[in-house]
């Protein structure tokens, strides 16, 4: 099953895989359900596919800030196929100007088969981002040069957002600089430079950057804080690290809670399966959610969706609420991820105020769920009973353990040959 925040990708991807090279008779265009995003181009299929990635990463980033759609500029977007005699082309180009009527955004998209829709909705997001930046400053002079969002925001927002590059193949990258005490400072992070790092450095790169905005998301009132970070970027110094402590005082000179959420995040464990009692008991954690109302936090189950706040509150906590549980998918016990799979639709349904059928499914699901307990606990007391009396001898379970206890406590003696003392030297020289 595809989730309902995949399927503009899924829907470009195809499209890109089949594009033709022809060029467009005519360019039509089509407007998003918002109205903000204006797509132009010769296929409906493509135009409809872009103004719902459009509308979707928008979607997503509100959810994200707690904030709503006041947009007052319209964004452009301008699809085109490959030509001939401009193979150097880029597949995607952002373009923002001053014009007499106010800020410009157009995004020219080249519709080839290499296209890659992580950069669109990459682009995409900037340019929501520069418009709000800008939204307060209608007027600012022609040729001004604008502020763009850097780079660990729009990878850290994505990467909050983003199903395509789970959190858990993030977080596994962390555990190399943890574990070589070569954590990157929040200078080297904010002052680092993407498009020269190689491709593992950039996979690096987006983790440090989910890392750094996961940690300002969960600060007290940290949405609201972030926003007006992204707000008052165009007003911003030369130091950006002064800029963000600014913002967040709490992250302080000795950067401890910058290295604590670098090691907490590396040592979830990320690939390591749950057992089905452990699964069981943190789903039904992420499924109580806390929702503000009248100034008091109140807790509630998803089955009592129809007495839920009708409040931004709300559509925080089921945000919050489907990344939880596509996060546990990747770990839950293999039995329990389609009931897990289940419950991340249902609660993106409800972040669309899509409830027809819901009470149903949810009691559907709940009985399922139970029933599966109750049949993995059974299952369990069997295995125990049987282990427990019709073993003849060692299991062999711990012989590994045993192995690697005895070589610990009796390590391989280095050789001191001429070879071996030059080798560990260049050993230690690359390494330092």
């Amino acid at each position: 099953m595809i989730s309902d925040s995949r399927v503009p990708f899924v829907v470009l991807g195809l499209l890109l895989a089949f594009a033709s090279s022809s060029q467009a008779a005519r360019a039509e265009r089509s407007v998003s359900t918002s109205r903000q995003f204006i797509v132009y181009g010769s296929e409906l299929r493509v135009r409809g596919a872009i103004c719902e990635l459009a509308e979707q990463t928008k979607h997503d980033l509100l959810l994200l800030l707690d904030q709503r759609d006041d947009w007052t500029t319209s964004i452009v977007i301008n699809v085109q196929y490959p030509q001939a005699n401009l193979p150097e082309t880029p597949r995607t180009a952002l373009n923002f100007s001053q014009s007499g009527f106010g800020l410009k955004l157009q995004l020219d998209l080249v519709l080839a088969a290499d296209l890659n829709p992580s950069q669109v909705r990459r682009d995409l997001l900037r340019a929501i981002l520069l418009e709000e930046t800008y939204r307060l400053e209608p007027k600012v002079p022609a040729g001004t040069a604008y502020v763009s969002p850097p780079d660990w925001i729009l990878d850290g927002l994505l990467a909050q957002q983003s199903e395509l590059e789970p959190r858990a193949a993030l977080t596994d990258l962390l555990a190399a600089p943890v574990a070589a005490q070569k954590i990157l400072s929040l200078e080297e992070i904010l002052r680092q430079r993407p498009e020269l790092l190689d491709a593992p450095g950039r996979s690096l790169y987006r983790a440090y950057s989910f890392a750094l905005v996961d940690l300002l998301l969960h600060a007290r009132d940290g949405r609201h804080r972030l926003g007006s970070f992204i707000v008052d970027l165009p007003s911003a110094s030369n130091d950006p690290v002064a800029d963000l402590r600014s913002h967040f005082p709490e992250l302080g000179s000795d950067e401890k809670a910058w290295t604590s959420q670098i090691v907490h995040l590396s040592s979830g464990q990320p690939y390591q399966l749950l057992g089905a009692v452990e699964t069981d008991r943190m789903l039904e954690e992420i499924l109580r959610l806390k929702i503000s109302d009248a100034d008091a936090e109140k807790n509630y189950s998803l089955d009592e969706f129809q007495k839920f706040p009708r409040n931004a509150s709300a559509f925080v906590a089921l945000a919050q609420a489907r990344r939880a549980l596509s996060a546990l998918a990747l770990r839950a016990n293999p039995i329990f991820r389609p009931i897990v799979l289940e419950y991340a639709e249902i609660t993106t349904r409800l972040a669309r105020v899509k409830t027809n059928g819901l009470t149903d499914r949810l009691a559907r699901v709940r009985t399922v769920r139970q029933r599966l307990i109750a049949q993995m606990e059974k299952i369990e007391d069997y295995m125990n009973w049987f282990e427990a009396t019709n073993s003849r001898g060692p299991s062999g379970a711990f012989a590994d353990y045993m192995k690697a206890a005895e070589l610990a406590a009796h390590p391989e003696q280095t050789r001191r040959d001429p070879i071996s003392v030059y080798l560990d030297a260049l050993e230690s020289q690359f390494q330092d």
